[in-house]
């Protein structure tokens, strides 16, 4: 398994994406946790979780408490990062909350339900309209000041809001997660930026969304099918391919998907088909 880095850290090149897991759809609990062992059997050591995926507002936190169990045992091989600041209402409904003394309580929330001392990485989830920016990341430099988290990153910001996010926390921005795939390319002026700050990248929904993995085709698949592997992993190698901060989760429900998606790894594409694939 090849290694990037987020911060001083040096974690897999591919992460886990546990959202699959929690969310509608999500398989018996067995298999969940059978899918994280998997994970950390094909050679990743960054898991990326966050306190909102969940059915609803009445499982909240699901996804944190499923990921703790799977690593139980094994907690000191993997870096876990979470994120904080989106909301789950009755339903299955999303909302936002980026208020600081929301949080403040939000991040207390995930050091329990992980059960660790210290968040390797803490992600705001994503802009409130109802919050001005600057607040929002004022209180995630508070949080990463009181030793809470060991990184602070943000997920689903634009470049100028990462700029931004950076300056208010002196420099220390180690993250952006924003989604990014063959589908949704719109991404590319923050996965440059990153490069340029040498900040990681980590793309979400590599593959297109949840129940969408199957629409990659056209170069994707062709290219696969040259190399004898799954349009899958030469989605993530190229990804890999885009810049040495980028470190894309794929999601997976099932252990075939995440070994497959871990040895993306070992795909090596040509000029030529890396052209193609960006075409």
């Amino acid at each position: 398994m090849q290694k990037r880095r987020i911060g001083e850290v040096e974690v897999s090149a591919i992460g886990l994406g546990g959202m699959p897991i929690s969310v509608q759809g999500r398989p018996e609990r067995a298999q969940a946790i059978e899918t994280i062992h998997a994970a950390l059997d094909a050679g990743v050591t960054f898991i990326d979780t966050a306190d909102a995926y969940s059915l609803d507002d009445s499982d909240f936190g699901h996804n944190e408490s499923l990921i703790a169990e799977g690593l139980r045992g094994r907690s000191e091989e993997v870096f876990v990062a979470t994120k904080g600041g989106h909301t789950r209402v009755p339903g299955g409904g999303w909302e936002l909350d980026g208020r600081p003394e929301y949080l403040f309580k939000a991040v207390d929330g995930s050091l329990r339900r992980l059960g660790v001392d210290q968040i390797f990485l803490y992600q705001f989830h994503r802009p409130d309209p109802k919050t001005p920016i600057a607040e929002s990341v004022g209180a995630l430099k508070e949080i990463l000041d009181s030793g809470k988290i060991r990184y602070a990153g943000v997920s689903n910001f634009n470049p100028e809001e990462i700029v931004l996010a950076n300056e208010i926390l002196g420099g220390r921005l180690a993250a952006v997660q924003n989604q990014f795939s063959p589908s949704f390319r719109s991404s590319e002026p923050e996965l440059e930026l990153c490069d340029k700050l040498g900040i990681a990248f980590l793309p979400w929904s590599p593959f297109g969304g949840i129940g969408k993995a199957g629409a990659l085709a056209g170069p994707f698949k062709e290219v696969g099918e040259a190399h004898g592997v799954s349009a899958h992993q030469v989605c993530l190698a190229w990804m890999l391919a885009k810049s040495e901060v980028v470190v894309p989760i794929p999601g997976a429900s099932r252990p075939a998907s995440i070994s497959d998606s871990a040895a993306a790894t070992h795909v090596e594409l040509s000029a030529e088909e890396l052209s193609r694939l960006d075409g």
